[in-house]
C-alpha cells in the first residue's frame, strides 16, 4: 500500500489544499482509461463500460472534496468503479430476467447456444482471460493488467488478501490449462506473437 498511497500524493495534496478542480483534472489524466479498462474486464460490454465509467467520474467528482485519506487514492476510485459495476450488473440482470419472462425462455435457450467459432492460436491473452469466471478474471486482471498489489486488489474488490491469492492461483491454473487446450502453452508461441 505504501507505493499506492505515494504514487498519488501530488493529487491528494491538491485535495487538502481545497484545489479540487486541479486534484480532478490530474485524476482524469491519470486514472481514465484504468477506470475504463476495469468497467470493461467487470462488464464485459464495451458500450456499457463507457457509460459506467463517465458515471464513476462523475460520482468520483461530487465526492472528491470528501476522500479522507484512509485508504490509498486509487483504492478508492476503483471501489466507486467497481461499486457502479456492480449496480450495472444488477440492472442488467434484472432486465434480462424481465426479457426472459416476456420471451418466454427463448433468450435462455439462444445464450446456451455454443460458440460456432473455435478460438484461433492467434487468440490474444486478453481474451482468455475474459473469457475465465468472474472472481478469476477480476483477480488477474486487476493484479496483471493494472499492476495491483495483492492489498491493493482485494481493498478494490472487497476481499481478504488470502481469498485474491487463491483466485490468482486457481484463474492461473485454470488460464494455463485452457491455453494447453488450445495448443499455446508454449511460450515460444507467445514470445512470436509478441514480435
Amino acid at each position: 500500500m505504501p507505493d499506492a498511497l505515494e504514487r498519488d500524493q501530488d493529487i491528494v495534496q491538491l485535495i487538502e489544499r481545497g484545489d479540487t478542480e486541479a486534484a480532478f483534472g490530474r485524476l482524469v489524466d491519470r486514472y481514465e482509461q484504468k477506470v475504463y479498462r476495469l468497467c470493461c474486464g467487470l462488464l464485459r460490454d464495451r458500450v456499457l463500460a463507457e457509460d459506467v465509467a463517465q458515471e464513476s467520474l462523475l460520482r468520483i467528482w461530487k465526492s472528491l472534496a470528501k476522500y479522507d485519506a484512509r485508504a490509498a487514492l486509487s483504492t478508492w476510485i476503483y471501489t466507486i468503479a467497481r461499486n457502479r459495476c456492480l449496480t450495472a450488473l444488477e440492472r442488467r440482470q434484472v432486465g434480462e430476467s424481465l426479457m426472459q419472462r416476456d420471451a418466454g425462455g427463448q433468450l435462455d435457450h439462444a445464450a446456451a447456444a455454443p460458440n460456432p467459432e473455435p478460438m484461433a492460436a492467434s487468440t490474444s491473452l486478453r481474451a482468455l482471460v475474459d473469457g475465465l469466471p468472474e472472481r478469476y478474471r477480476q483477480a488477474l486482471t486487476l493484479f496483471y493488467f493494472e499492476e495491483r498489489s495483492v492489498g491493493e486488489a482485494g481493498a478494490m474488490l472487497g476481499l481478504p488478501d488470502g481469498t485474491v491469492k487463491t483466485n490468482l492461483a486457481r484463474g492461473r491454473a485454470l488460464l494455463l490449462e485452457r491455453m494447453s487446450q488450445l495448443g499455446l502453452s508454449d511460450p515460444v508461441l507467445w514470445l512470436e506473437e509478441a514480435t
